[in-house]
Protein backbone atom coordinates (compact mmCIF):
# COMPACT_ATOMS: atom_id res chain seq x y z
CA UNK A 1 0.00 0.00 0.00
CA UNK A 2 2.81 2.16 0.90
CA UNK A 3 4.54 1.29 -2.34
CA UNK A 4 1.20 2.16 -4.16
CA UNK A 5 1.21 5.58 -2.54
CA UNK A 6 4.86 6.46 -2.97
CA UNK A 7 4.47 5.69 -6.64
CA UNK A 8 1.20 8.11 -6.76
CA UNK A 9 2.75 10.73 -5.46
CA UNK A 10 5.91 10.25 -7.77
CA UNK A 11 3.41 10.55 -10.55
CA UNK A 12 1.75 14.14 -9.27
CA UNK A 13 5.26 15.36 -8.23
CA UNK A 14 6.15 15.17 -11.86
CA UNK A 15 3.29 16.11 -13.84
CA UNK A 16 3.42 19.27 -11.52
CA UNK A 17 7.03 19.84 -12.54
CA UNK A 18 6.09 19.43 -16.32
CA UNK A 19 3.20 21.84 -15.93
CA UNK A 20 5.42 24.37 -14.30
CA UNK A 21 7.76 24.19 -16.42
CA UNK A 22 5.32 24.39 -19.41
CA UNK A 23 3.80 27.20 -18.51
CA UNK A 24 7.61 29.20 -17.52
CA UNK A 25 7.77 28.42 -21.23
CA UNK A 26 5.05 29.57 -22.69
CA UNK A 27 5.15 32.54 -20.91
CA UNK A 28 8.39 34.45 -21.20
CA UNK A 29 7.99 38.00 -20.04
CA UNK A 30 10.35 40.61 -22.31
CA UNK A 31 12.89 42.40 -20.43
CA UNK A 32 14.53 45.88 -21.34
CA UNK A 33 18.51 44.90 -21.96
CA UNK A 34 19.72 48.28 -22.84
CA UNK A 35 19.01 51.59 -23.63
CA UNK A 36 20.85 55.04 -24.67
CA UNK A 37 19.57 58.08 -26.79
CA UNK A 38 20.34 55.73 -29.72
CA UNK A 39 19.34 52.18 -29.29
CA UNK A 40 17.19 49.84 -27.14
CA UNK A 41 17.57 45.79 -27.12
CA UNK A 42 14.78 44.16 -25.83
CA UNK A 43 14.76 39.89 -25.00
CA UNK A 44 11.64 38.70 -26.13
CA UNK A 45 12.22 34.99 -25.98
CA UNK A 46 14.75 32.66 -24.43
CA UNK A 47 17.30 33.22 -27.54
CA UNK A 48 15.46 36.58 -29.64
CA UNK A 49 15.97 39.80 -29.08
CA UNK A 50 14.52 42.86 -30.41
CA UNK A 51 16.59 46.14 -31.42
CA UNK A 52 15.31 49.69 -31.85
CA UNK A 53 16.47 52.38 -33.24
CA UNK A 54 15.31 55.97 -34.68
CA UNK A 55 14.83 57.38 -37.94
CA UNK A 56 13.72 61.52 -38.53
CA UNK A 57 11.16 62.02 -41.09
CA UNK A 58 9.55 64.41 -42.70
CA UNK A 59 6.39 62.83 -42.96
CA UNK A 60 6.54 60.78 -39.81
CA UNK A 61 8.46 62.24 -36.94
CA UNK A 62 11.55 60.48 -35.33
CA UNK A 63 10.03 56.86 -36.15
CA UNK A 64 11.36 53.73 -33.80
CA UNK A 65 12.55 51.02 -35.90
CA UNK A 66 12.66 47.78 -35.06
CA UNK A 67 15.38 44.70 -36.12
CA UNK A 68 16.16 41.24 -34.28
CA UNK A 69 19.07 39.21 -33.28
CA UNK A 70 18.74 35.23 -32.66
CA UNK A 71 21.77 33.74 -30.75
CA UNK A 72 22.32 29.97 -30.26
CA UNK A 73 25.79 28.49 -28.48
CA UNK A 74 27.50 31.87 -28.38
CA UNK A 75 26.83 32.88 -32.03
CA UNK A 76 24.65 35.64 -33.35
CA UNK A 77 22.56 36.62 -36.68
CA UNK A 78 21.25 39.90 -36.91
CA UNK A 79 18.50 41.25 -39.30
CA UNK A 80 18.56 44.54 -40.32
CA UNK A 81 20.99 47.36 -39.32
CA UNK A 82 19.95 49.81 -36.96
CA UNK A 83 19.34 52.97 -39.33
CA UNK A 84 22.94 54.80 -38.95
CA UNK A 85 26.56 53.65 -38.47
CA UNK A 86 26.73 54.96 -34.87
CA UNK A 87 23.91 52.89 -33.15
CA UNK A 88 25.11 49.68 -35.57
CA UNK A 89 28.52 49.78 -33.68
CA UNK A 90 26.96 50.31 -30.43
CA UNK A 91 24.95 47.67 -31.55
CA UNK A 92 27.68 45.54 -32.50
CA UNK A 93 29.55 45.87 -28.94
CA UNK A 94 26.44 45.32 -26.95
CA UNK A 95 26.26 41.23 -28.51
CA UNK A 96 30.15 41.05 -28.05
CA UNK A 97 30.54 42.26 -24.47
CA UNK A 98 27.12 41.40 -22.95
CA UNK A 99 25.87 38.53 -24.67
CA UNK A 100 29.59 37.32 -25.91
CA UNK A 101 28.40 35.93 -28.64
CA UNK A 102 30.06 36.03 -32.11
CA UNK A 103 28.10 37.80 -35.21
CA UNK A 104 27.89 35.15 -38.15
CA UNK A 105 25.72 37.77 -40.18
CA UNK A 106 24.00 40.56 -41.02
CA UNK A 107 20.56 39.95 -43.06
CA UNK A 108 19.02 43.42 -44.14
CA UNK A 109 15.07 42.56 -45.01
CA UNK A 110 14.90 45.54 -48.12
CA UNK A 111 16.60 48.35 -49.52
CA UNK A 112 15.20 50.98 -47.26
CA UNK A 113 18.21 52.97 -44.71
CA UNK A 114 15.76 51.80 -41.65
CA UNK A 115 17.17 48.52 -42.79
CA UNK A 116 20.46 48.86 -44.17
CA UNK A 117 21.45 52.47 -42.95
CA UNK A 118 24.28 51.29 -40.64
CA UNK A 119 25.91 48.52 -43.13
CA UNK A 120 29.34 50.18 -43.15
CA UNK A 121 29.82 49.48 -39.12
CA UNK A 122 29.38 45.89 -40.01
CA UNK A 123 31.62 45.39 -42.74
CA UNK A 124 34.32 47.35 -40.91
CA UNK A 125 33.93 44.75 -38.28
CA UNK A 126 34.24 42.09 -41.05
CA UNK A 127 30.91 40.66 -40.53
CA UNK A 128 28.94 38.88 -43.50
CA UNK A 129 25.92 40.69 -45.10
CA UNK A 130 23.69 38.47 -47.18
CA UNK A 131 20.43 39.96 -48.75
CA UNK A 132 17.86 38.90 -51.73
CA UNK A 133 19.60 39.95 -55.25
CA UNK A 134 16.61 42.87 -55.77
CA UNK A 135 17.82 44.29 -52.72
CA UNK A 136 21.37 44.34 -53.55
CA UNK A 137 20.55 45.58 -57.18
CA UNK A 138 17.90 48.68 -55.26
CA UNK A 139 20.98 49.38 -52.86
CA UNK A 140 23.26 49.86 -55.91
CA UNK A 141 20.62 51.73 -57.88
CA UNK A 142 20.65 54.01 -55.03
CA UNK A 143 24.35 54.42 -54.20
CA UNK A 144 23.35 52.86 -51.03
CA UNK A 145 26.19 50.90 -48.65
CA UNK A 146 25.77 47.90 -51.04
CA UNK A 147 25.80 43.88 -49.07
CA UNK A 148 28.22 41.55 -49.63
CA UNK A 149 26.71 38.15 -50.56
CA UNK A 150 23.45 37.82 -52.72
CA UNK A 151 21.06 35.03 -52.46
CA UNK A 152 17.80 33.70 -54.49
CA UNK A 153 13.97 33.41 -53.09
CA UNK A 154 15.35 32.03 -49.80
CA UNK A 155 18.35 31.73 -47.69
CA UNK A 156 19.09 29.12 -44.47
CA UNK A 157 22.09 30.10 -42.46
CA UNK A 158 23.34 28.34 -39.28
CA UNK A 159 22.94 30.62 -36.02
CA UNK A 160 25.10 27.83 -33.73
CA UNK A 161 23.16 24.52 -33.54
CA UNK A 162 20.00 26.31 -34.74
CA UNK A 163 18.56 27.08 -39.09
CA UNK A 164 16.94 30.68 -39.70
CA UNK A 165 15.24 30.95 -43.11
CA UNK A 166 15.39 33.89 -45.06
CA UNK A 167 12.58 34.14 -47.69
CA UNK A 168 10.57 36.62 -50.39
CA UNK A 169 7.15 35.46 -50.52
CA UNK A 170 6.12 38.70 -52.93
CA UNK A 171 6.41 42.39 -53.23
CA UNK A 172 4.14 44.23 -50.72
CA UNK A 173 6.06 47.40 -48.65
CA UNK A 174 8.73 46.97 -51.41
CA UNK A 175 10.06 45.26 -54.61
CA UNK A 176 12.60 43.11 -52.38
CA UNK A 177 11.20 42.45 -48.76
CA UNK A 178 12.03 39.39 -47.26
CA UNK A 179 10.67 38.04 -44.15
CA UNK A 180 12.78 35.75 -41.85
CA UNK A 181 11.37 33.10 -39.55
CA UNK A 182 13.70 31.22 -36.50
CA UNK A 183 12.04 27.91 -36.03
CA UNK A 184 13.27 26.80 -32.51
CA UNK A 185 11.06 29.81 -30.81
CA UNK A 186 8.52 30.10 -33.54
CA UNK A 187 9.45 33.47 -34.21
CA UNK A 188 9.07 36.01 -37.65
CA UNK A 189 10.78 39.09 -38.44
CA UNK A 190 7.95 40.55 -40.61
CA UNK A 191 10.15 43.54 -41.08
CA UNK A 192 8.30 46.49 -42.38
CA UNK A 193 6.08 44.19 -44.78
CA UNK A 194 3.54 43.53 -41.70
CA UNK A 195 2.31 46.17 -39.62
CA UNK A 196 1.40 46.46 -35.98
CA UNK A 197 -1.60 46.26 -34.60
CA UNK A 198 -4.01 49.99 -35.24
CA UNK A 199 -0.94 50.85 -37.61
CA UNK A 200 -1.21 52.79 -40.83
CA UNK A 201 -0.35 51.96 -44.62
CA UNK A 202 3.07 54.46 -43.77
CA UNK A 203 5.57 55.20 -46.54
CA UNK A 204 4.29 53.99 -49.80
CA UNK A 205 6.91 55.21 -52.09
CA UNK A 206 8.19 52.01 -53.36
CA UNK A 207 5.27 49.73 -52.37
CA UNK A 208 2.85 47.04 -54.06
CA UNK A 209 -0.18 47.72 -52.66
CA UNK A 210 -2.18 45.13 -55.19
CA UNK A 211 0.21 41.97 -54.19
CA UNK A 212 0.62 43.38 -50.24
CA UNK A 213 -2.42 41.30 -49.05
CA UNK A 214 -1.39 38.16 -51.13
CA UNK A 215 2.58 38.31 -50.39
CA UNK A 216 1.01 37.87 -46.62
CA UNK A 217 -1.66 35.40 -47.44
CA UNK A 218 1.40 33.07 -48.15
CA UNK A 219 3.52 34.15 -44.88
CA UNK A 220 0.38 33.19 -42.88
CA UNK A 221 0.26 29.67 -44.89
CA UNK A 222 3.92 28.90 -44.70
CA UNK A 223 4.42 29.82 -41.21
CA UNK A 224 1.00 28.91 -39.28
CA UNK A 225 2.57 27.54 -35.98
CA UNK A 226 4.22 30.74 -35.50
CA UNK A 227 4.32 32.59 -31.66
CA UNK A 228 5.77 35.91 -32.35
CA UNK A 229 5.76 38.64 -34.81
CA UNK A 230 7.74 41.51 -34.78
CA UNK A 231 6.69 44.12 -37.26
CA UNK A 232 9.57 46.49 -38.60
CA UNK A 233 7.77 49.43 -36.90
CA UNK A 234 5.86 49.43 -33.84
CA UNK A 235 4.91 46.79 -31.12
CA UNK A 236 5.69 43.04 -31.52
CA UNK A 237 2.49 40.60 -30.98
CA UNK A 238 1.49 36.92 -32.77
CA UNK A 239 -0.06 35.81 -35.46
CA UNK A 240 -2.95 38.81 -35.53
CA UNK A 241 -0.50 40.92 -37.05
CA UNK A 242 -0.52 38.78 -40.10
CA UNK A 243 -4.40 39.11 -40.29
CA UNK A 244 -4.46 42.57 -39.62
CA UNK A 245 -1.88 43.52 -42.64
CA UNK A 246 -3.82 41.42 -45.33
CA UNK A 247 -7.22 43.44 -43.96
CA UNK A 248 -5.15 46.66 -44.11
CA UNK A 249 -4.32 46.22 -47.78
CA UNK A 250 -7.09 43.62 -48.90
CA UNK A 251 -8.77 45.14 -52.02
CA UNK A 252 -12.56 45.25 -52.28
Amino acid sequence: MNLIIKNLLLIVITLAILNCNSQKKGSFKAKELYKSNNLIITQIADNTFEHTSFKQTNDFGNVPCNGLIVINSKEAIIFDTPTNDKSSTELIIWIKETLHCKINAIIPTHFHDDCLGGLKAFHENNIPSYAYFKTIELAKENNFVVPKNSFGDSLILKVGNENIIAKFFGEGHTKDNVVVYFPSEDVLFGGCLLKEIDATKGYLGDANVTDWSITVEKIKKEYSNVKIIVPGHGEYGNKKLLDYTINLFKTQ
